[in-house]
Order: structure tokens, then sequence, then C-alpha cells
């Protein structure tokens, strides 16, 4: 079924976009064609369920710098590390 998570490059480019809908195929979803924002970071994409078209069916929007992961049947951003506190080692304050 190939990996379960996919990180959205900030800076996406052509081959990202492929990688992603290759990936998003393989779980039954695929890029929405009618959605396009870009930003600095990047293009974010909104992604549906394959043959959602305008049924209403829940999609998901993707932004750069994000890692999205697959469950079961549903698509999610997936939760972020939490951000290192000056009291690990290695960090200095």
């Amino acid at each position: 079924m190939g990996s379960t998570t996919f990180e959205w490059p900030r800076g996406a480019e052509a081959r990202d976009t492929a990688a992603l809908e290759l990936w998003l195929a393989v779980h039954g979803w695929e890029v929405d064609p009618s959605v396009f924002m870009a930003g600095g970071l990047g293009p974010a994409v909104q992604v549906q369920p394959i043959g959602a078209g305008q049924d209403g069916e829940p999609g998901l929007l993707i932004l750069p710098g994000e890692t999205v992961e697959y469950a079961r049947d549903r698509i999610r951003i997936a939760p972020r590390a939490a951000a290192p506190t000056a009291a690990e080692p290695g960090l200095s304050t």
C-alpha cells in the first residue's frame, strides 16, 4: 500500500506535485484541480477522495511544509513534533 505519510515541501515543484499525485492515487485520493493557492512558501493543494468532485465530500487543504498521513479511508494533517525547549540538551539560551 506504500507509505502512510507524505511531506508536502515548502517551495514545491512539478516533481513534488507528481509524487503527491502518485501517493494520493495509491490511497484513493486526488488533487482537486479546481483549487490552486500560491503563497510565499510555495503552493498549497486541495485534495479529495477520487471522484468526489462537487458532491460536497470533504477535502483537505495541504499547506507548504505540512505532512499528511493516511489512516484507513481518511487523510489528515499529521501532528507536528513539539518544539524543543531551552531545557533540552544542545540548545543554548
